[in-house]
């Protein structure tokens, strides 16, 4: 028996075994968790898109004393500033007294854009007693998860004059809600006979919008006319302004606590909002550091981070530079010192699905924040390979702060795979690593995380920019 007892005792002193967040919390740090979360499912349900995120995010930062940063303004060390991209990228810094040519930038980068349906340019039409728009959709989704559902329309419009106009519809409980339809399945034999992914063509995934006619015999488009004579009314728009507009459909639902227990959050957005919250909250709530710090809230990483918005813009590049001759320091030298967490969700092991997944190396459920070393798909492709001298450092740093976290990669070899931005920050000479939240059906118009993983994520951010 003193054997067994020994070699019991040498297996769990050499083997890893991922921990349970909520089995190794107290009482008191339970609740913690479960205060966090609250003010996570309020911030979700107020940023549905990027624009809204970045708006929720300033108002956040200006609670905290930061204040707007313009291009070419003098930075100062205890400045605390954040700079708007385009209303649809958010990057937040405060400048501490440590030398940056030696200890860099922490730096912290989540997106907050998410899979939707987004509007044609010349949307609107009639057909058979209905008026519908027409949608091209945003990112990878499963389109025929998006059919019968309640939608809610978000998004700015810019009119001839250039007057911008927000729109929110959906959202209020006696707002009107909006629609894709499916076939009945009376009717469906050929659409059950195809494949999950042809079911459904993105041509069809068209927005239910109207069906009173307008009370006029001169005009043939009349459910049209009544759309346009509403949207006239209540925003001043002609269909012209549907041009010069930027108008997305998500998913009309509310966050809510799943099961009995209420230990998971069901939401829209938390690919990549449940990264992006935690990262945004640890900046303002760390003060007690001398280090300089970044949060980068970036767009379109579901469409490759293209553009001016995206983590491939050189805003990043810029705002590095700007602060490195601001204090009379190498800007080589600074990135070259700097580490980064990219901050992104991955995907998290679900048993009704364990065919795709290879469950040693699979991020669990409610066993803290993932670190994938890498992304990618295939032979590695299309990711950053964080260095082992990285990933120590990250294991140290969390393993000082009593950080419980996990490992993670997506999925079985060769069974699919992804990215995130962590690259585009590599490139830089920036050590970089992923690390955030894992997600039950990721890119789903409604998605499932637990209270533990976000709040560990939230943990390790606070210490990795202390």
């Amino acid at each position: 028996m003193e054997e067994k007892s020994a070699s019991r005792e040498m297996f769990e002193k050499l083997s890893y075994k991922k921990k349970n967040v909520f089995e190794e919390s107290s009482p008191e740090r339970i609740k913690k968790i479960f205060d966090y979360s609250e003010g996570y499912k309020k911030y979700l349900d107020t940023a549905k898109t990027e624009r809204e995120a970045v708006l929720e995010a300033i108002k956040l930062a200006e609670s905290r004393g930061y204040t707007e940063y313009h291009l070419g303004d003098k930075i100062n060390i205890g400045d605390k500033k954040y700079f708007n991209n385009r209303s649809k990228n958010l990057l937040l810094f405060r400048v501490g007294k440590d030398d940056i040519e030696k200890d860099g930038i922490r730096i912290v980068a989540a997106h907050i854009d998410s899979p939707r349906i987004d509007l044609k340019q010349i949307p609107l039409y009639e057909d058979s007693g209905m008026s519908f728009f027409k949608t091209h959709y945003y990112g990878g989704i499963k389109k025929y998860q998006w059919t019968t559902i309640p939608l809610a329309l978000h998004g700015v419009v810019v009119k001839a004059d250039g007057e911008t106009v927000n729109i929110t519809v959906g959202e209020a409980e006696d707002d009107p809600i909006f629609y894709i339809n499916d076939l009945l399945p009376h009717l469906s034999a050929d659409q059950n006979s195809k494949t999950l992914g042809n079911a459904i063509s993105g041509e069809t995934l068209n927005i239910l919008v109207g069906g009173l006619p307008y009370d006029s015999e001169d005009v043939s488009d009349k459910i049209k006319l009544t759309v346009l004579s509403i949207l006239n009314e209540k925003y001043g728009m002609t269909e012209e302004d549907f041009i010069s507009a930027e108008l997305s459909l998500v998913p009309a639902y509310k966050s809510r606590d799943i099961g009995f227990d209420r230990a998971l959050i069901g939401a829209y957005g938390h690919d990549d909002r449940v990264c992006a919250y935690p990262a945004l909250t640890a900046l303002l709530d760390t003060e007690e550091t001398d280090r300089t710090v970044f949060v980068i809230l970036a767009d379109k990483e579901e469409i490759g981070s293209v553009g001016n918005t995206g983590m491939k813009s050189e805003i990043l590049y810029d705002m590095i530079r700007e602060i490195s001759r601001s204090l009379g320091k190498n800007e080589i030298v600074v990135r070259a010192h700097s580490k980064c967490l990219s901050a992104d969700v991955t995907a998290a092991y679900d048993p009704n699905f364990a065919d795709v997944y290879e469950k040693r190396n699979s991020a669990m459920v409610s066993c803290g924040a993932a670190m994938s070393k890498f992304t990618g798909s295939r032979g590695k492709s299309s990711t950053n390979d964080a260095s082992a001298e990285y990933v120590g450092y990250i294991r140290k740093l969390f393993s000082e702060n009593g950080i419980i976290w996990q490992t993670a990669e997506l999925g079985k070899v060769d069974a699919g795979g992804g990215g995130t931005v962590a690259m585009y920050i590599a490139e830089m000479n920036i050590d970089t690593v992923d690390l955030g939240v894992p997600v039950i059906s990721m890119h789903a118009p409604y998605e499932v995380i637990s209270k533990a993983d976000l709040y560990t994520a939230y943990e390790a951010f606070r210490a990795f920019i202390k």
